[in-house]
């Protein structure tokens, strides 16, 4: 009886530690590529980024630089938007003025000073040939 109740709850804590997240993350991801627009910064999984050009069923075509050129992806290929990244930035930006927050309450700590011991000056040594000079 105890060994079926510690496997229901092993599979219990492999759900929600696991399982459940990696739903959340595929539901997000698929939401953000089915809301994809003309003109959206994108950065696809091989690494280019590129502004959309053209939004099809399953593809979209994006450019890469100023030249123009033009690359046609599956959409499952987009890693992230321009908003995801806006808004990755303001999260970690938040963070950062919570920490400047905290850095400013801590009292200053007085350092002590210590001396420098200087090493005693390294013996020469022989070149890899001794008769060279």
């Amino acid at each position: 009886m105890e060994s079926l109740l510690l496997m229901v709850a092993m599979i219990a804590v492999f759900y929600f530690l696991i399982i459940r997240p990696e739903n959340k993350r595929k539901k997000q991801a698929e939401q953000m590529r089915s809301s994809l627009k003309k003109g959206d910064r994108v950065t696809t999984i091989g690494g280019m980024v590129g502004k959309i050009v053209q939004v099809n069923d399953s593809t979209i075509v994006f450019e890469t630089s100023e030249d123009r050129v033009r690359i046609e992806v599956t959409k499952w290929a987009v890693q992230s938007t321009g908003a995801m990244e806006q808004a990755a930035a303001q999260k970690s930006g938040k963070k950062a003025d919570k920490v400047e927050e905290k850095v400013e309450e801590t009292p200053a700590v007085e350092e002590k000073a210590t001396e420098t011991v200087e090493a005693p000056a390294a013996e020469e040594k022989p070149s890899y040939d001794p008769e060279i000079k």
